[in-house]
């Protein structure tokens, strides 16, 4: 689905950013532009600053592990950042995409200069996908305890966890220890009873 206002902002986008973009996508009435973390800090600005584009609201920012994404083998970089940007001025909504350069270490440069309602976002993604924000001045878990181990949203990580806590009576205390739950996979049985989903008169 596409309108105007939408092609409009396309050939803005693609002219302001004539070959630094890795990606731009309109589908179903949104647009996506993918971009190097390394031209990040850049490319922000100017969706902030350009007065035909106006981003001055950052309304959300999520972390993404793209492992078995689709429940399908994924080639390409694992990490990804995904902020969604508001010009309240010209009425106009964007997504804006960065991929992790390292897997095993994933940092991307933090846009908490740009639009300083990040912050709690990127302490989130840090937490939930261990994904650093080089620049951030307070990244620390947000969600989870601090003695937590591990990022809980990345797709290897056990459904169980690696430790638990609990109070022991004799110490007096909250203890961790290692989790005592044996793991096992439940697959679900689903019952219907017969004729189910077909139509009755």
């Amino acid at each position: 689905m596409s309108s105007p206002s939408l092609d409009a902002l396309k050939s803005r986008l693609e002219l302001i950013f004539e070959g630094r973009l890795r990606g731009l996508l309109l589908e179903r009435g949104e647009i996506t532009i993918t971009v190097a973390a390394t031209e990040l800090l850049s490319i922000a600005a100017s969706l902030r600053d350009d007065p035909e584009l106006g981003f001055d609201t950052l309304i959300d920012l999520c972390g993404v592990d793209y492992m078995n994404f689709a429940n399908l083998p994924h080639e390409g970089l694992r990490f990804a950042v995904v902020s969604h940007l508001l010009s309240v001025r010209n009425n106009h909504r964007l997504r804006l995409k960065v991929f992790a350069a390292d897997d095993d270490f994933p940092l991307v440069p933090t846009l908490t200069a740009i639009w300083p309602a990040a912050s709690w976002y990127e302490r989130e993604a840090f937490d939930l996908y261990g994904i650093v924000f080089e620049g951030h001045n307070d990244l620390r878990r947000i969600l989870t305890d601090y003695g937590f181990v591990g990022h809980p949203f990345r797709k290897d990580f056990p459904v169980s966890g690696y430790v638990e806590m609990r109070y022991d009576p004799e110490q007096q205390r909250v203890i961790y220890q290692p989790v005592s739950i044996e793991p096992r996979e439940n697959v679900p049985r689903v019952v219907r009873e017969d004729g189910y989903g077909v139509a009755r008169s």
